[in-house]
């Protein structure tokens, strides 16, 4: 009777011992697998990385193409001007102060001696009226027009050669853009605001 009751509980413990044991086994595969699942991760976050260089580049090619080249060297600056309905391409060359307007004179271009006067001032302001040749394509609008988008074009065309210059030239009002133009007629009206004259009878 001693040797079945020394027996039962050796073999009650071996099971429970196998079982714990089989268990225990069949947790660490588990967790080896999810070592592979968190390795598997790593690469995803090195590929994110290339995409981050990649974009670097980008910024620097922006930031490279940010400066303009400088025109003091040369003398030499392309610009336009617009007033009303007239648009003004304007080129300024290191010369003697001669004026090809459509291929004329200022004299013969603009016989209005105000008009003269008038395109003249951003030169004289800076005192350069005879250092700069200006070759001026106009198109559209009418002679006032036209005379204060030359006016416009010039001054920004000073400005791209020297900038220094561009303080006194904005405060006599040279760069502003004089955005007003003739309102569209309506439809009905005589013009854009005129009506006909009433009549009751």
């Amino acid at each position: 009777m001693t040797s079945p009751e020394t027996e039962t509980p050796e073999v009650a413990e071996a099971p429970e011992a196998t079982e714990t044991g089989a268990v225990e086994t069949s947790e660490t595969p588990a967790a080896t697998s999810e070592t592979p699942a968190a390795t598997s991760e790593t690469p995803v976050a090195t590929s994110e990385t290339p995409a981050a260089t990649s974009e670097t580049p980008v910024a620097t090619s922006e930031s490279t193409a940010a400066p303009r080249p400088s025109r003091a060297a040369g003398g030499n600056a392309q610009t336009v001007g617009r007033r009303k309905e007239a648009v003004v391409r304007v080129r300024v060359v290191p010369g003697t102060g001669q004026f090809k307007l459509n291929g004329r004179t200022l004299e013969e271009y603009f016989p209005n001696k105000v008009h003269q006067q008038l395109i003249k001032d951003p030169l004289v302001l800076v005192e350069k009226p005879d250092s700069f040749d200006i070759f001026a394509n106009l198109h559209g609008g009418g002679v006032s027009g036209q005379a204060g988008a030359l006016r416009l074009a010039i001054a920004r065309a000073l400005i791209e050669v020297d900038a220094d210059d561009r303080p006194a030239l904005k405060k006599a009002g040279f760069l502003t853009r004089d955005a007003r133009a003739t309102e569209r007629k309506k439809y009905g009206l005589k013009k854009a605001r005129k009506a006909p004259q009433y009549s009751k009878r």
